[in-house]
């Protein structure tokens, strides 16, 4: 059973629930769902919209037990600090090393993919000065702390909102054949219709809805902020159902617009949607959307790296002086690791083969999901939940069963996976290493100790 009073790790805001409602729609919607759902769509026709709904519940399900574990006992460690309550240091260890790694290897694609949406206005400029760039701007609005960070979020989480109801209204107008051009819409009338893939195909789109849904881990750090934590489920709820709601529509409407299989994976799919309309300003809109959209989720996941690799210095996890406070909003030594960690993936993004990279994040990705996975397991040990709640709660993991496990069904997707699996195993070995450090002792002495003979030598 959680404690209801506060602890010392706890940290006091100002936020309130809408704020963070805003906060989560400003760092989930990114590339995965202005890219990603072409992928889906591709590997699934119109039966995506299914794949979005199931990712849905899933993710609500996941969000939900963070955030009742958040309103019970608020810690700025979040999902590393409950999983080490319910199942012992390793668990914290591990979860909180697996996170950081494998969001350091995302935002190297993510600032590629930056930079390519960047060379579409500016094509000879290289791809390495747009990527410094926008790390280097990510890496201010870091340092501006964590009140503007909100405000920067809510605020780019306006502008994708408006991007996608642009899409939306601009759509529905074509349909009705306001702009000239093709109008019969693609409707599915049987059930060979809504789906023509076979079922492993939906199977191995899975994991691409629930990537557009990535980032409700970091609402769980940011929700130390809220003023009334027991709000954070309200918060969740919001923010999930309307990130559903434009999901379902927007990509509804482009399913119908065109036929199923003329999307790509180069394109977004609202792009490829209107592509029959003398519209050109759209494809000027959307590498816009994209480019808000891929920046607001590498800065809200470079606030949610920073705050667990402090945190596992403050909990012996790491060497003390990545939690050593400064003239800063966070420490210099955690703030150089990071910058570390993003020039070294921003060199691996454009030095390796587009293959072996792409199997790279798509691992990271994967990791995120076995972190969801924690977060669920975690809730069913530490909280009392109803049988309702760990219903949802096994639903949840069944769900992200079905994605990870899909991976496992195509070629372009099972290398990722097994990338994944290596991940694991070297954070976990590490983790086994160390148990016997920390059960000489108190587990934070132990820990301790260990770190400062690393530092001295």
């Amino acid at each position: 059973m959680m404690k209801e009073k506060k602890s010392q790790n706890q940290s006091k805001g100002n936020m309130k629930w809408w704020q963070l409602s805003l906060f989560g729609v400003g760092c989930t919607i990114g590339t995965g769902f202005f890219l990603g759902s072409s992928i889906a769509i591709t590997k699934s026709g119109p039966a995506v919209l299914i794949l979005f709904i199931l990712a849905a519940i899933g993710t609500y399900f996941v969000f939900d037990a963070l955030a009742k574990m958040t309103a019970s006992d608020p810690q700025k460690g979040a999902f590393r600090t409950y999983a080490k309550k319910a199942f012992g240091h390793w668990a914290g260890f591990s979860i909180g090393w697996v996170y950081w790694a494998s969001e350091m290897l995302i935002m190297g694609s993510q600032l590629t993919a930056l930079s390519i949406f960047s060379q579409f206005w500016f094509p000879n400029i290289p791809l390495w000065i747009f990527a410094t760039g926008y790390a280097i701007l990510g890496i201010i609005v870091l340092l501006i702390g964590v009140k503007w960070l909100n405000r920067i979020e809510g605020m780019l989480a306006v502008i994708k909102i408006a991007a996608i109801l642009m899409f939306i209204i601009i759509a529905s107008a074509g349909l009705f054949g306001m702009f000239g051009g093709t109008t019969d819409a693609a409707m599915p009338s049987t059930i060979n219709e809504f789906f023509p893939r076979p079922f492993l195909g939906l199977w191995s789109a899975l994991i691409f809805a629930f990537y557009a849904f990535g980032g409700i881990e970091i609402m769980g750090l940011m929700a130390t902020q809220l003023k009334n934590p027991n709000e954070a489920p309200k918060s969740g709820k919001i923010m999930i159902l309307l990130l559903t709601v434009i999901y379902i529509l927007s990509i509804g409407l482009a399913v119908i617009m065109v036929p199923w299989d003329s999307f790509n994976t180069e394109k977004s799919p609202f792009v490829t949607a209107l592509k029959n309309y003398d519209l050109p300003f759209i494809p000027h809109l959307f590498n816009s959307a994209l480019i808000i959209a891929g920046f607001s989720t590498m800065a809200a996941a470079l606030f949610g790296v920073t705050s667990i690799l402090v945190n596992l210095s403050e909990d012996g996890d790491a060497p003390r002086f990545f939690s050593k406070k400064g003239k800063l909003k966070i420490p210099i030594p955690a703030l150089g690791l990071t910058t570390a960690g993003l020039v070294t993936s921003i060199v691996l993004s454009l030095l390796m083969p587009d293959s072996i990279y792409e199997y790279i994040t798509t691992g990271a990705g994967l990791m995120l999901l076995y972190n969801w996975a924690f977060i669920l397991l975690s809730a069913c040990r530490i909280l009392p939940p109803s049988k309702m709640d760990r219903l949802k709660y096994y639903i949840g993991l069944a769900l992200i069963f079905l994605a990870v496990s899909g991976t496992i069904l195509t070629k372009e997707s099972r290398p990722g996976f097994f990338i994944s699996l290596g991940f694991i195993i070297i954070i976990g070995s590490i983790a086994l290493k160390m148990n016997s450090k920390w059960k000489q002792g108190d587990n934070k002495n132990s820990t301790d100790t260990l770190f400062k003979k690393m530092e001295k030598s």
